[in-house]
């Protein structure tokens, strides 16, 4: 089940498109049509292969190295999709904590806030970050204070009694 920051990115996509009742761009592709989407030189086409493999979670640990790639992205919206997708997929992305720790120090509040989540998903794994994500709860925005603070709770369980 999507959540609700993917299901209102979701809407979004179709009100911006300007379309009733059509089908997102993303919506009926397999894995390898996704994962394609991700190599395109459009960075609308980029976002939109990154958000439907959020919708596959786990399935599309196979996309990881691409989707690190897109977090270097010049296009925000590309780094965010990318972002939320590798959350989406879980523990199976903990290759991924390098580059995600790295897009904790984003210009923009989205993508540090997907990432921050994403490593939170990530759990365990992500310890590497946690200084990073201390040093985010700080941020100036308190969206993403908030999941600075909900990734390290998942990254560093509280200590046992």
């Amino acid at each position: 089940m999507p959540t609700r920051s993917t299901a209102l990115l979701a809407c979004l996509l179709v009100a911006l498109a300007g379309c009733r009742g059509a089908s997102l761009p993303h919506e009926g592709k397999s894995l390898a049509q996704l994962e394609h989407m991700l190599h395109d030189d459009n960075p609308t086409v980029q976002a939109q292969g990154a958000l439907g493999l959020s919708l596959l979670g786990p399935e599309a640990r196979s996309t990881v190295p691409a989707l690190v790639e897109l977090l270097q992205s010049p296009h925000a919206v590309v780094r965010e999709n990318a972002a939320l997708a590798l959350g989406k997929i879980g523990p199976d992305a903990k290759e991924a904590v390098p580059a995600l720790t790295q897009a904790l120090a984003d210009r923009e509040w989205t993508v540090r806030r997907h990432a921050a989540i994403a490593l939170g998903e990530i759990g365990p794994d992500a310890q590497p970050a946690l200084a990073a994500l201390d040093k985010l709860t700080r941020d100036p925005d308190p969206l993403v204070q908030k999941a600075a603070k909900e990734a390290r709770g998942k990254i560093r369980p509280p200590p046992r009694r």
